[in-house]
């Protein structure tokens, strides 16, 4: 039996489809993570599963058990938002204490957990601090504790960190992958920076326009994305177009604007002879080489642009064609200090590094 399913999920707002059959299983003690752009339905997704909405069609099982007629303040699920959403006349410790109250728990086990919810945060000592005397990273961990305090089966987290810089924000999310690790609980993340989600996440589901387009690891959706937007959205990645010359079960060859043509590409999904398609490419995984590469997986180029970046350096290129191409080279690589604007060089790869997507 799965412990959190969501089955089938609908949400229409009129003519406009938030989400559309959304399906996803959620392993108890994960760390799954919502990624996409604005309005690619993962918050509403999350609100569905928070009981903050109801579903067009669809149904959601905690432990095999529907949730869906039960309202969100009984189903016992931590929240916790963008905006810290902190009580002002309310110390940390009453903050923290509040749906504890709301419980009808005790004195005495409320002081004892709220003194563990401190301790798990990090924040002992700041009981009776008023919010506003704390900065936005203590708020946001005060929050955290609040949802964790009465032991949610599941913490649902949605864009969190939005609000903070970058420094801070990669601290809070050192400590919300401690917690995680610590109190083992299900937690459900949504968040639009790719970045965070490889950082935190066990396995990620990639939204575009209210659908899950793939679920993974960070590396296997980097490695291996299922369709152009995964490509796209997760990592950093160029785009050659091209027409397809030739398909044959998952490999093909391409022709390119300038007479190129390159064999022995990987496709992913169907893709027909004459159709226009891309070749992906990510930046760190292209070599640069004053010589040809093996037949089908190298391409002449033009310089344009060298720019250090402290532990790498990406040169600026251009095919034959005109299109525009990312290689980064990290410090050290022999080619560093030696490529110029102007020269002509060519890049290669693996075959196995390069990706062919059909347009639709």
């Amino acid at each position: 039996m799965s412990y959190l399913h969501i089955d089938g999920i609908r949400k229409t707002f009129g003519t406009v489809i938030a989400t559309d059959h959304v399906q996803l299983t959620i392993e108890q003690g994960e760390f799954m993570t919502f990624l996409g752009p604005s309005g690619s339905g993962k918050s509403t997704t999350l609100y569905i599963v928070a009981g903050f909405q109801d579903p067009t069609a669809g149904d959601i099982t905690l432990r095999g058990q529907s949730i869906l007629n039960t309202p969100s303040h009984k189903r016992n699920i931590g929240m916790v938002f963008q905006r810290y959403t902190l009580f002002p006349h309310l110390s940390v410790a009453e903050n923290i204490a509040f749906p504890l109250r709301v419980r009808r728990m005790n004195r005495a086990d409320i002081d004892d957990k709220v003194r563990r919810a401190l301790a798990l945060v990090r924040l002992d000592g700041f009981g009776d601090r008023m919010p506003a005397r704390m900065s936005g990273g203590q708020q946001q961990r005060v929050a955290l504790a609040r949802a964790l305090v009465y032991d949610p089966p599941v913490l649902l987290m949605d864009e969190p960190l939005s609000a903070l810089d970058k420094k801070l924000r990669e601290e809070i999310q050192h400590e919300i992958r401690r917690i995680h690790q610590e109190t083992g609980v299900t937690i459900l993340y949504v968040t639009h920076d790719q970045e965070e989600a490889l950082r935190l996440s066990d396995r990620i589901a990639v939204f575009n326009q209210g659908r899950i387009e793939q679920v993974g690891t960070g590396p296997q959706l980097y490695a291996s994305p299922a369709t152009r937007f995964v490509a796209d959205f997760v990592g950093d990645s160029a785009f050659l177009g091209g027409r397809l010359l030739q398909v044959a079960g998952d490999g093909a060859a391409m022709r390119f604007a300038d007479g190129t043509v390159l064999t022995g590409l990987p496709m992913h999904g169907a893709g027909r002879i004459g159709g226009a398609a891309d070749l992906m490419l990510r930046p760190e995984r292209i070599g640069l080489s004053a010589t040809a590469g093996p037949d089908g997986a190298s391409l002449p180029v033009t310089v344009e642009d060298v720019t250090f970046l402290g532990n790498s350096s990406t040169v600026s290129a251009r095919t034959g064609w005109g299109e525009a191409l990312g290689v980064r080279l990290n410090f050290g690589h022999p080619m560093l200090g030696q490529v110029r604007r102007g020269d002509r060089l060519h890049v290669h790869w693996q075959a196995e590094d390069a990706h062919v997507f059909a347009r639709a």
